[in-house]
Formats: structure tokens, sequence, C-alpha cells
């Protein structure tokens, strides 16, 4: 499994990003997909996951501002970032789950900043 991430940046508080993952390879096996974000000296934290079923949970951080979705292909996720705060600046990496192994794309950044 390959996982492409793109839609990271330097973004003003309050404003709005949205973070694509496509998979690709052996994804049959894959049963959940998701983001986790890792900022300067902080361990990496479970952002939003969406299950293959389509359900979804959140960080209680970023509960009501952010928003995971899935392309009608089932292979792309998305994560519809809104009302950035100045601590939601991090690196965040897409992943995606299988039976078998963690598959993890390249992180990208966000900074909130003005």
């Amino acid at each position: 499994v390959q996982l492409q991430a793109s839609g990271g940046g330097l973004v003003q508080p309050g404003g709005s990003l949205r973070l694509s993952c496509a998979a690709s390879g052996i994804i049959f096996s894959i049963h959940s997909m998701g983001w986790y974000r890792q900022a300067p000296g902080k361990q990496r934290e479970l952002v939003a996951s969406v299950t293959s079923g389509g359900r979804t949970n959140y960080a209680d951080s970023v509960k009501g501002r952010f928003t995971l979705s899935r392309g009608n292909d089932k292979n792309t996720v998305f994560l519809q970032i809104d009302s950035l705060k100045p601590e939601d600046t991090a690196v965040y990496y897409c992943y995606a789950r299988s039976s078998y192994a963690d598959y993890w794309g390249q992180g990208t950044l966000v900074t909130v900043s003005s």
C-alpha cells in the first residue's frame, strides 16, 4: 500500500485547509484510514480516522473543527480543517491500517501563524 498525501501549508488562525490522502496498491486489505499529527516536541497523536464501514472517530481537541471524509472510490480520504488554531501546527501523517500492517504517507506540514 502506498499513500500520497497533500494539502499542507501556512494559514492564519481561523483559516481552513484541506488535506488529501490517496491510497494505491493492495488496498482491499485496508480496514481504516485517517490522519495522525506530530507537533514539535510532542508525541504523534491520532487526529481522525474512518473505518471501511464509514464510521469516523475524532480526537477531542479537533471535534467540531475537523471533518474526515472519503472519496467515492473509498481509497482517498480528505481532512477538512476549519477554525485553525496555532496549536494545530504540526506535521500531519496519513495512515492506512490493514490486518497485516500500518502504512504511512509522507508528512505534510501545517503551520498556523499570523
